[in-house]
């Protein structure tokens, strides 16, 4: 079943991603900085989601072993982001780069284009060892 969204003729779908995370604080002030949005803080110390400027979830974060979550109970039970790609289309690559290097010791894979979407690439990892795509809006 679709639901409206309240406007006229318009169907709203959203994928909230939501990780587990040991530091919810520490991981919602880096995914700020990686994305280069305004630095605020998570809405509780269990649980965050990070926003753009128009207010759409762009990923939530949620303490590892709180409310019971089945998939969210313990990072021990497998390796946090085993099959997980977060993959993010910016449209200020030329200054996401940066800011990434910043965050990390180094790249997991250096800027590139890649060659089925013709855009430039790089990737990373997070706090929690999550990988991170960060991909150029449009090709380069």
């Amino acid at each position: 079943m679709q639901r409206s969204s309240g406007r006229r003729g318009t169907r709203v779908r959203r994928t909230w991603t939501i990780i587990g995370v040991s530091d919810v604080a520490g991981s919602f002030n880096w995914y700020q900085s990686l994305l280069g949005l305004p630095q605020t803080a998570p809405a509780h110390d269990h649980f965050g989601q990070i926003l753009d400027s128009d207010g759409t979830v762009l990923l939530c974060l949620h303490r590892w072993g709180d409310h019971e979550h089945p998939s969210l109970m313990s990072p021990d039970h497998a390796q946090p982001g085993n099959g997980l790609l977060l993959f993010f289309r910016v449209d200020d690559f030329a200054t996401a780069l940066p800011r990434a290097r910043a965050l990390v010791s180094r790249l997991q894979e250096e800027p590139h284009v890649n060659p089925s979407t013709g855009t430039s690439e790089f990737s990373l990892r997070d706090p929690d060892g999550y990988y991170v795509t960060i991909s150029a809006f449009s090709a380069t």
